[in-house]
């Protein structure tokens, strides 16, 4: 008998367990939703050198998959480079915070007219395409109706 009560009480543990979760789900839902349509921020001049370092690197080793050999083998020849070295992937990054820095007002721009009615036309367009998903799906549904006859 000793052992049914003790696999009740693992039992209710584990329903304890759940609802905290539900807790901390609640606690996440609380927090603000991030925008789509916000520009991503640009890659720094030393991802930009990781995007080509990565490539070379896994051609050279293709048997090693760690992500932490690449990255300590990056961070190491990033290091040891000199700045004339350095320049292209500076210029890069440069180049990438410009074209942010113009997509973000341009953004913020469209925020300030109306953030409103940017949800607004997106939820328009949202209930025409299911009013036109319903319509369409009668459409099949009576057409399967004469099929059947």
């Amino acid at each position: 008998m000793k052992g049914g009560k003790s696999n009740s009480k693992k039992a209710d543990t584990k329903l304890s367990v759940k609802g905290g979760a539900t807790t901390k789900a609640g606690r996440k839902s609380s927090k603000k939703a991030k925008d789509p349509n916000k520009p991503k921020r640009p890659a720094s001049a030393f991802f930009v050198f990781m995007e080509e370092f990565r490539k070379q690197f896994n051609k050279e080793n293709p048997e090693n998959k760690a992500v932490s050999a690449v990255g300590k083998a990056a961070g190491a020849k990033w290091k040891s480079m000199s700045d004339a070295e350095k320049a292209p992937y500076v210029a890069k990054a440069e180049k990438r915070k410009v074209e942010y820095e113009k997509n973000m007002k341009a953004y913020n721009k469209r925020q300030a007219e109306g953030p409103n009615a940017a949800e607004e036309e997106e939820g328009s367009e949202k209930s025409m395409s299911e009013v036109n998903d319903e319509d369409e799906g009668d459409d099949e549904g009576s057409g399967e109706e004469d099929d059947d006859e």
